[in-house]
């Protein structure tokens, strides 16, 4: 394994230098320079690593030092990085084909990928709105639920993440996000608690004034909260009697992540709209509503589109998401991230009991795996002792203390007993 080779992607961390390297620090030092301040969120003012090559569940940084990644990049590489399949049919559409013209000429490849979402939505007679972004699918969703019911107010849950454009950001709970441009945000949305009693979901409901309630169902950022059985069914329910369309928020939890496709079909909840991304582009900036088409035709007008984006389903990234969805149905990943994750919870659940000084609970399903610490600082010690030890590990939420366990769905079983043997490591230290 050396610089100039690609790496296996199956390998167990290998660090010839402590992270951030000699060569990180001062690739830091030049971006610090000449990009604007605030962009890296959790190292601001300090150095980080620089990723150089990653593969399957491996990431090499500009130093050689080798981890394994518990973030699949945000969530993104779901079937690994730079997955053979992926890159083969990127590389084959490059030759071919960057960049068609938006909204106005189409592409092959836009068609194939809009029916096989279609295909596999669990939504009644969809169709597929493409985004570049979660937070763009977001705010189509949105969108889409005001324009078609001519309501004007909004229900979303604390904790959330649904992202920080400014649709998007009146729905996001965390208030610091918020704060600076409140004055600017959707006025009339109206606050629940995740997993909240349902009598509390219907009084919101009741004046008949709520286009959409938004919901992750299992919130991911902000902390892994996984509800009680039959609360999605239940606010399905109440959606469905009040004429408020129900949006699921799964640019986090699709396409596998979960044990299921999707998270809501855990309850057999099937929403009005479903916002996708993330593993959907497999490394490239793709993301998508999935929506009833009577919902869908509020953006039926005579002149020019009302919302659409000059790279809208670009070739690259449909042909990247074309090979990740073969990729889940043939190497059976979805049902691959069911299969281990009671290996995950048995071992888990010994965590608060065996280190009780740094872990107050765990949570999660399939391979999406939250460990609350018992402070935001010994998370931080936490995610700094994996990061010595080859384990790249985010840690986050409202209070900055759950650690979150998101392997790729192609990690091995070997990968995976050692990012747990050294996880524990660290925890020891806390």
């Amino acid at each position: 394994m050396t610089r100039s080779g690609a790496l296996s992607g199956d390998a167990p961390p290998h660090l010839v230098t402590p992270p951030p390297g000699p060569r990180s620090r001062a690739l830091c030092e030049r971006l610090a320079a000449v990009e604007a301040p605030g962009v890296n969120t959790l190292f601001t003012g300090k150095p980080s690593l620089l990723w150089e090559e990653a593969r399957g569940a491996n990431v090499r940084d500009v130093d050689g030092n080798v981890f394994l990644d518990l973030t699949s990049g945000f969530g993104v590489a779901a079937v690994g990085h730079a997955h053979p399949a992926v890159v083969a049919a990127v590389r084959a559409q490059a030759e071919i084909l960057l960049h068609a013209l938006g909204d106005v000429h189409g592409h092959p490849l836009r068609v194939e990928l809009a029916e096989r979402l279609a295909a596999l939505a669990p939504v009644d007679d969809p169709q597929v709105f493409f985004a570049l972004s979660g937070a763009e699918a977001v705010e189509i969703a949105l969108k889409t639920a005001v324009a078609a019911t001519g309501r004007p107010a909004l229900v979303a849950f604390d904790p959330s993440y649904h992202g920080l454009t400014l649709g998007a950001l009146a729905v996001t709970s965390r208030p610091e996000f918020r704060q600076p441009f409140l004055a600017h945000l959707h006025p009339h949305v109206r606050r629940l608690p995740f997993a909240c009693e349902t009598a509390a979901i219907a009084a919101a409901l009741a004046a008949g004034d709520v286009a959409a309630v938004i919901v992750e169902p299992i919130v991911g950022r902000e902390g892994i909260l996984v509800p009680p059985s039959g609360w999605l069914a239940a606010l399905a329910e109440l959606c469905r009697g009040a004429g408020t369309v129900l949006i699921a928020d799964e640019v986090f939890t699709g396409f596998g992540r979960t044990g299921a496709l999707f998270a809501v079909e855990a309850e057999g909840v099937r929403p009005d709209l479903l916002c996708c991304g993330k593993a959907l582009g497999g490394g490239l900036p793709l993301a998508a509503v999935l929506g009833r088409r009577d919902l869908l035709r509020a953006w039926e007008t005579p002149g020019e589109a009302l919302h659409t984006s000059t790279f809208l389903a670009n070739p690259l990234a449909c042909a990247a998401a074309l090979a990740v969805l073969d990729a889940l149905e043939r190497e059976r990943l979805v049902e691959r991230a069911a299969r281990l994750a009671p290996q995950v919870a048995q071992r888990l659940a010994t965590w608060p009991g065996r280190f009780p000084a740094a872990v107050a609970a765990v949570r999660g399903r399939g391979l999406l795996w939250g460990v609350e610490l018992t402070s935001a600082e010994a998370a931080g010690r936490c995610a700094a002792a994996a990061l010595q030890r080859g384990l790249l590990l985010l840690a986050g939420g409202p209070e900055g203390k759950v650690a979150q366990l998101v392997p790729p769905l192609v990690i091995t079983e070997e990968q995976l007993a050692v990012a747990l043997a050294l996880l524990e490591q660290a925890l020891g230290e806390v």
